[in-house]
């Protein structure tokens, strides 16, 4: 049995749940989401709360089994995301190394010759404050992909420590070459 699948998701006030067909939607105050579920889990709305289980009772399959986690744990971010939304910090190291927002999209100046542009997806907001950009918005799944695509663009090098990190990430560093003194 899943532990997590078990588990009644509450519905916060604000937040309209749907359920039409294999198709569930979560609506509240900071946007919609939607989730189209595996037929064989089986997904209904009772007493303000959202109740996950398998369409088969007593199936031992173990894939089911992990869906039946996964739906649940996705229906959970969309309910989260909707009423108090989601973010990530990265931070900027290096010489020169800065972001700044033109318009909506993030532009990075990260040692190349030309400033890289990452453009801004429905439900996404960039901030910066210094060297620390801020990805927030309301679904999970895209602010985790666009901070990964940012991450992406100049990762943080080993030896100096220089790039795009995420914000308490740890980077292993690396020794240099060491100049061996000639004898004479």
């Amino acid at each position: 049995m899943s532990r997590i699948g078990k588990k009644p998701i509450d519905i916060p006030a604000g937040v309209k749940v749907e359920i039409s067909g294999q198709v569930l939607k979560v609506s509240g105050p900071r946007g919609e989401l939607s989730q189209k579920i595996n037929p064989q889990i089986v997904s209904e709305v009772k007493d303000g709360k959202i109740l996950i289980s398998l369409k088969e009772k007593g199936s031992s399959d173990g894939k089911v089994r992990a869906l039946w986690g996964l739906y649940r744990a996705l229906i959970n971010n969309m309910v989260s995301g909707v009423t108090n939304g989601f973010e990530k910090k990265l931070d900027i190291q290096g010489v020169g190394y800065k972001a700044a927002v033109e318009g909506n999209d993030l532009v990075l100046s990260v040692g190349f010759t030309n400033p890289v542009k990452v453009a801004c997806p429905d439900g996404i907001k960039f901030s910066v404050e210094k060297n620390i950009v801020t990805i927030s918005g309301f679904d999970k799944e895209k602010v985790g992909q666009i901070s990964a695509i940012v991450r992406g663009v100049k990762q943080a090098e080993p030896y100096k420590g220089k790039g795009i990190k995420y914000v308490g990430e740890k980077i292993r560093r690396k020794e240099g070459k060491k100049v061996v003194a000639a004898k004479k």
